[in-house]
Order: C-alpha cells, then structure tokens, then sequence
C-alpha cells in the first residue's frame, strides 16, 4: 500500500527521511515515497522509483507512445555513451562534484585497457570521461559560471531535488529539478548550440515544454508555489556559448494556449493515453496506413527546377 499524502504541503527546504523500500512496481500508480520533497537519493532510485516522470510522459504523448512506453517498460534502453559528457557537466555545474566521474587514461576507447577502463567505472556508477572531454567540462563549467544569469542561478542553489506528488488521477508523479532557488526553477541543458532560434527548434523536438510544465506542476503541488522555469544552455563544442532561455508566455496558439500550457495539456493527453491503454490492454503504434504529402518548400523548388529545365 502507498503512503497517505500529508496533510499539508512540504516547503521546498524540507527535507523527508523514509526507508528506500520498493513498493510494487508493477503498479505505475505506485511510488516508494509519500508526496514530498527529497535531498539525497541516488539517482539510479529516483529513476528506478515507478512514479511516472517527464521522460515518460513526452514518450506517450507523441505518436506511436504507447506502444514505445510499454517496449520502454519491458525492455529498458541500454546506456548511451553519448550522454556521459551532458551527465558530467550536470555534476561538476550542478554540484561541483568530482567523485562521480572518472578520468580515463587515454586518447580514446580504441585499446582494450581503455574500454575496460570505461566499464569498470560504468560498474562502480561513474562517468568516463577521456581527459580532453574532461577538458570540455571544466571550459563549460567556467563558460556557464562567467555567464551573468547563469552563474547567479547556479550559486547557492538546492541541486536536483527530487519532488513526488499525486496527481488527481491518483497516480504518483515525479520530477527532479537542475537548481532550485527562491521564486525560480533552472534546467540545464548541452547543445550543439545555444543560439536561442535555434535551440528552440530542439525544445520543440524534445518537448521541453512538457517537462517545464511537468515541473512547474510538481513544485506548485508539494509547494503551492507556481514558480518560472528557466533553461541555461551551453554548447559543448570551443567555445561554449552559453544563452538563458524561458518560453514567451505572450505567443499563443489559436485556442489561447502559451507553450507552457499547451505541454501541461500534452501531459494531460499523455496521463489519460495511458490509463486507457491500462484499462483496455492494448497499447497501439502508429496508424495501421496514411497518406502524406511532402512539404510545401520542396514542392515550391522541384516546381522551380521544372520550369527552369
């Protein structure tokens, strides 16, 4: 049985102290933790803890996702190498932590000394890193912490605290914030640019307005606090532009929704696909067949290379 909810909301500098026991986690409505505020879980817990959390939810939003949540149930991805140098950079802005990191000695993982070095530091829980990507995380850091909004939200903050809460559905939900400081949600992202039109093309892909909208609610529901969220974005390439980005709350969509509410509305979309996938015991992909048309820029210059034929 799930713990009872408190009877009154948490302050965000309260710190709850409960056995790590897992709880039945065939059951998504589940969590290990009563609605509350956390310091210090691991961060395999908080992952491994069932309550559904933003992941999970841009996952089922999206075309097809029900069926990719439930391979994603039944068969967990495996690590990417790829996200090692975006976790280091978490650590060392975030925390300012080194013992989560190893530094491997050596060019690349060609040798095999190298790449059993990689894994056993995979297997104590660290991140590899090769000493000139170590090199590239210390030159963000520095790049982030001379960036004036950036090294204010990134200095006396709450690092990655880990907020659980109920929604009304009745299902438990979580999130675990970057940096929390008074009235003020951060996230920290690495790019392949910080250009902010840009990047704003990979919020949209990676539906980052979800996850703000999924955190905001979070905070607010153990909190009462509504607070804004923002993103720092740092390149990961020489030399690490760095840009301090929020979604406009003045640009609307045609039923008067700002991107912020329309990823509250996508993870209201997403909660409710699941339930009914749930209920019904089919979890279905995408149409059984469509029809397309290609874009209308490409028509407009396959017509042009016609005519000049």
């Amino acid at each position: 049985m799930r713990h009872r909810t408190p009877r009154h909301p948490l302050p965000l500098r309260h710190r709850l102290v409960v056995p790590h026991m897992r709880q039945n986690q065939g059951d998504r409505t589940m969590s290990s933790f009563i609605p509350g505020a956390y310091d210090g879980i691991r961060n395999a817990d908080y992952h491994a803890d069932p309550a559904l959390g933003s992941t999970s939810l841009k996952t089922l939003a999206k075309p097809g996702g029900q069926a990719k949540f439930k391979a994603a149930q039944e068969r967990p991805q495996e690590h990417k190498t790829a996200f090692d140098l975006g976790t280091a950079a978490h650590s060392l802005i975030l925390e300012g932590d080194l013992t989560g990191l190893a530094i491997i000695d050596a060019e690349n993982y060609l040798t095999k000394a190298a790449k059993e070095a990689r894994n056993a530091a995979y297997a104590e829980d660290k991140t590899p890193l090769l000493p000139h990507e170590f090199a590239a995380v210390q030159a963000m850091q520095d790049a982030v912490m001379n960036h004036p909004l950036a090294a204010k939200a990134f200095t006396g903050h709450t690092p990655e605290r880990s907020i659980f809460w109920e929604h009304e559905t009745g299902r438990m939900l979580k999130c675990r914030p970057d940096a929390l400081r008074p009235g003020l949600i951060v996230d920290l992202k690495t790019a392949n640019t910080a250009e902010p039109n840009e990047w704003g093309r990979d919020a949209g892909k990676f539906r980052y307005h979800q996850q703000a909208a999924h955190y905001i609610d979070g905070i607010k529901a153990v909190t009462g606090e509504t607070l804004p969220f923002a993103f720092v974005v740092v390149e990961k390439e020489y030399p690490h532009l760095v840009s301090w980005i929020e979604f406009d709350p003045n640009m609307l969509d045609e039923d008067g929704r700002d991107d912020i509410d329309r990823g509250r509305a996508l993870n209201a979309l997403a909660l409710a696909r699941l339930a009914e996938s749930e209920r019904t015991g089919l979890w279905p992909g995408y149409p059984t067949s469509s029809r397309i048309s290609l874009p209308p820029w490409l028509a407009r210059q396959e017509q042009s290379q016609l005519e000049d034929s």
